[in-house]
């Protein structure tokens, strides 16, 4: 059937397969991977508590080299249009890795802590992303990682609230009402991953979350990077980028969404409606 023929799949709005260039979400995503694996080869060890290993290895600077060198690999192969999709493949691999290695450990000792989940949930908004971009790349449903992602929102959201003081501890002086913008942006994640569970406005709900998560790397952690850059502000300034970029490379997969949708104008979470065919050219 020729594809002016077909009705719209979910990946439809990434660019052609002949255009050299990535679409902004996988592009975004690939360049703060490429930083990832920049800043591990520079210092030599893993993303903090990002990327703490649950056990004292010998050979953990290896360990963290290598990381660093499928990070980075994983990040140019997004940037080029052959290698994109095997990319998108390494990187959810490693994010899998990830999660089920450094993260869920934590919170299978220590599960009424809400801060191992949240150190799992920051990991598993990454994947969402990434997974996101695979399935869109594969021509696959994307309504698993968007399950993810809605439920990766929730300790977040939850952390903000368990650990207020903390929270306002990073907020930068000038910036009045620490306590109130503590408590409103994790009522915000919650309030997204409600709308995303719920299929309700769940574009808008993306968009702003992701926005949201940018705006807060770029308040609480960048100010810091400028004033003294090393592997102590690189590291949470890169990761939280990470975040910020995992939920929009998650917001990709609603693109075809309108921005208002209700849950009574599709069926599940995620993946939109298909378009009517449009009709082929006479001749």
């Amino acid at each position: 059937m020729p594809a002016s023929a077909r009705p719209a799949r979910p990946g439809d709005h990434l660019r052609s397969p002949t255009s050299p260039y990535p679409d902004l979400g996988e592009a975004l995503l690939a360049l703060v991977m490429i930083g990832l694996g920049i800043r591990g080869l520079v210092y030599g060890d893993l993303a903090g508590v990002w990327q703490h290993l649950p056990i004292d290895l010998p050979a953990a600077g290896g360990l963290a080299i290598a990381v660093a060198v499928v990070e980075l690999i994983a990040g140019l192969g997004l940037l080029i249009r052959r290698t994109a999709t095997a990319a998108s493949i390494v990187l959810v691999a490693l994010l899998l890795l990830w999660v089920v290695l450094l993260k869920l450990p934590a919170v299978l000792t220590v599960p009424r802590m809400e801060a191992t989940w949240l150190g799992l949930a920051e990991i598993t908004l990454i994947l969402a992303g990434a997974w996101t971009l695979l399935a869109l790349r594969t021509r696959r449903g994307t309504r698993p990682a968007q399950w993810l992602l809605a439920l990766s929102l929730v300790p977040i959201g939850l952390a903000h609230f368990f650990y207020a003081p903390q929270t306002v501890a990073l907020m930068p002086g000038w910036l009045p009402w620490h306590l109130g913008w503590a408590y409103l942006t994790g009522a915000a994640s919650l309030f997204a991953a409600a709308a995303l569970l719920l299929g309700v406005w769940p574009r808008l709900a993306v968009v702003l979350e992701a926005g949201m998560l940018s705006v807060i790397t770029l308040v609480i952690w960048l100010p810091g990077l400028i004033a003294a850059p090393g592997n102590e502000t690189w590291t949470p300034f890169l990761m939280s980028s990470a975040i910020a970029i995992g939920a929009w490379a998650a917001a990709e997969g609603y693109r075809n969404a309108a921005w208002l949708d209700r849950p009574g104008r599709r069926r599940g979470l995620s993946t939109p409606d298909p378009q009517p065919p449009l009709q082929a050219p006479a001749g």
